[in-house]
């Protein structure tokens, strides 16, 4: 039963004046490279000079993409708040093959249904999230998500914003430092 105190934590670190805004798709390969590097940049950077933001950014290529960013938003508003959040992105991207279909489109995850999925991130991550997913709190915290992403103009994953402007020559190829040398100099 969803408790109407209930909302999503947001997915923000740092608390610095340079916002560093990162738009992913959980189980897209660069994305889980852009994520890796979060830890390294704000050590960089340093989290008093520097916010970093995530976005979910849902994207109809990886199939399972919708169910999985709404089990992120589900574990972030279980008590841990974002540090649940971190952890089901931190081990849906370790496995991500358990998560995508082959080549976006066949493979065993063509028979798997969205709560075996569920089930699968409830046992890597040790969340309880099938009652938290049921919350329809969600699906405000989902729009608004997409809608920001809408507005900002962007299309695909990992797209980086540095206030609010949108860096199109900044890529998760990237090392740490140049990101780094770019909030902060």
């Amino acid at each position: 039963m969803a408790d109407p105190a209930r909302h999503a934590d947001p997915l923000l670190w740092g608390q610095g004046p340079r916002l560093f805004e990162m738009f992913l798709e959980p189980t897209c390969p660069y994305s889980v490279r852009a994520f890796g590097k979060i830890e390294a940049l704000l050590e960089t950077a340093g989290p008093e000079r520097v916010t970093l933001r995530i976005w979910l950014h849902s994207q109809p290529w990886h199939m399972f993409s919708g169910v999985i960013v709404r089990s992120i938003l589900a574990a972030s508003m279980l008590p841990g708040g974002r540090g649940n959040a971190w952890q089901v992105l931190a081990e849906v991207g370790a496995r991500r093959e358990e998560f995508e279909f082959e080549k976006h489109c066949r493979g065993p995850n063509m028979d798997a249904t969205p709560r075996e999925i569920i089930a699968r991130i409830e046992g890597c991550t040790g969340l309880r999230l099938a009652e938290a997913f049921e919350c329809p709190e969600l699906e405000a915290e989902i729009k608004r998500h997409t809608r920001y992403a809408r507005q900002n103009g962007i299309h695909v994953s990992p797209t980086f914003m540095i206030d609010g402007l949108i860096q199109p020559d900044l890529g998760s190829g990237d090392p740490v430092e140049d990101w780094a040398r770019r909030l902060v100099g």
